[in-house]
């Protein structure tokens, strides 16, 4: 058994080091036997801490026989996404350029899973700046492949932490989601992912100069955590909620509000905006909700979601003239091609003006109160992260109409994103051999209810994942071991 702990959920790992079952040493040996064995087929894990969290351990083990109290997470292994800074690790961004940009402090959000008791094993890998396409590709580690199929995308932006996670090379992952980056490789890798409020953890995105981003960066990205169980998911939920100095738009909201009375209502948006969605991902938005009935909730069949087109249009605008004034800089980082992806809507979506900047201002909170009365009818939307099952790597940096593929594949996240708003994304079980999934969306601040109702479908469909990596549809033979 003691071979096999990463096997185990985040929750029963962290137990088993409070209760002296097993070592904090022995669960990250574990972990780091399963990075060796299966890291060189993936290529999640992209900088490996290995003695960091062997010492870690060690002193995680001397706290607790020294009759010390330990945090919920005890010992639990996580990877943290190339962004995110790890103090004395390098946060690269995935760009050969940064390779030596070691952190001086840990995140926010690293330190508080720290605080309860996580240990981080790794960073992982993810688009080269995030901004060179949705599949996991950067320039300083290469492309990450899918544990399910090698020759479909992991999905992004944090697609190396979903990996990670859904081969049991760490328990959990952190990464960020500012349009789907959480949500659609949670869908693709078969693992469940939160993306939280805005305002609802606590972050510091100044890693690469001493100056915050502008505001569209400041409301869209959130970190969130991956987990192969919605228990864990929870449990990761509890640490990283809550108010910090580092972070004033982190608001000290409670993490459970109020139960609502009577069954709940739950508002099913299968094909946000009518623009079409695979049968598969279909079947899966269908099969939650059959799930979310049988547990009790009023489930609703409705049109579509607030304003979609709109929301889409106004995120584009937004985050283009925000990011123009760089671009010029930003695209000599990306390598070849890397390019491709934000140039595609460049060319279409010219910058707005001073004045229609400040009316594009006007109709996100217009947008956002348009969304806060559809909540206010349904407390949860069920609907897919992306619309197709996964595609192939690269899809998205093509041609255009690629990139129209991946954008309107992903439009649901996007929209959720803009009005700021908590989603939970669960697989739903496999179609053809590779993971279908769905999301739940809440009101603000109610991560409780999404958390919930992901619950009683997983309850009542089961978890996908740890998976051994496969390829063409086929396991593979388990290699010797390799240096992680």
């Amino acid at each position: 058994m003691r071979e096999e702990l990463w096997r185990m959920t985040a929750a029963a790992q962290a137990g088993a080091v409070r209760g002296g079952e097993v070592s904090a040493a022995e669960l990250v040996e574990s972990h780091l036997a399963r990075v060796a064995q299966v890291n060189p087929r993936v290529n999640a894990v992209t900088q490996l801490m290995a003695e960091r969290a062997r010492a870690d351990a060690a002193l995680t083990d001397r706290r607790r026989a020294a009759g010390e109290e330990l945090g919920p997470l005890a010992g639990v292994p996580f990877t943290v996404k190339e962004t995110t800074p790890v103090e004395g690790v390098p946060t690269t961004f995935g760009v050969p350029r940064f390779r030596d940009l070691v952190a001086a402090a840990d995140a926010p959000p690293v330190a508080r899973l720290r605080a309860a008791g996580a240990i981080p094993i790794g960073h992982a890998n993810m688009p080269t700046l995030i901004l060179a396409g949705m599949h996991t590709r950067s320039e300083l580690f290469g492309d990450t492949a899918n544990p399910w199929d090698p020759t479909r995308t992991p999905g992004g932006s944090s697609g190396g932490d979903a990996v990670a996670v859904a081969t049991g090379m760490a328990a959990l992952g952190l990464g960020n989601d500012s349009g789907g980056s959480i949500r659609v490789p949670a869908q693709f890798c078969g693992v469940a992912g939160l993306k939280p409020t805005t305002g609802r953890f606590p972050a510091d995105h100044r890693v690469l100069g001493p100056d915050d981003p502008g505001p569209a960066s400041q409301a869209l990205v959130t970190d969130g955590p991956f987990a192969r169980t919605v228990a864990d998911l929870r449990l990761a939920y509890e640490a990283l909620a809550g108010a910090d100095p580092r972070d004033p738009r982190a608001v000290p909201v409670p993490a459970y509000g109020p139960a609502l009375p009577g069954p709940v209502k739950v508002a099913v948006v299968a094909d946000p905006g009518g623009r079409g969605i695979h049968p598969s991902v279909r079947a899966a938005v269908a099969d939650a909700a059959a799930a979310l009935a049988d547990a009790g909730y009023e489930v609703c069949e409705v049109p579509d979601v607030p304003r979609l087109d709109e929301t889409l249009d106004a995120y584009d605008r937004i985050t283009i003239t925000e990011f123009a004034p760089t671009w010029p800089v930003v695209r000599t980082l990306l390598g070849e091609g890397g390019d491709r992806y934000v140039q595609s809507v460049m060319e279409r979506t010219p910058p707005a003006t001073a004045d229609e900047l400040v009316r594009l201002m006007g109709t996100w909170l217009g947008i956002r109160r348009s969304w806060a009365e559809f909540l206010d009818a349904y407390p949860l939307v069920l609907g897919p992260s992306f619309t197709e099952p996964p595609v192939e790597p690269g899809l998205e940096s093509r041609d255009r109409a690629g990139r129209d593929r991946v954008a309107s594949g992903m439009r649901l996240c996007t929209a959720t994103s803009f009005v700021g708003v908590p989603a939970v994304a669960l697989p739903t079980g496999l179609r053809d051999g590779l993971p279908a999934g769905v999301q739940i969306i809440g009101r603000a601040f109610r991560e409780d209810l999404c958390l919930a109702a992901a619950q009683a479908v997983e309850d009542r469909l089961g978890v996908l994942t740890p998976v051994d990596p496969r390829t063409a549809g086929r396991a593979l033979p388990a290699p010797g071991p390799v240096r992680g």
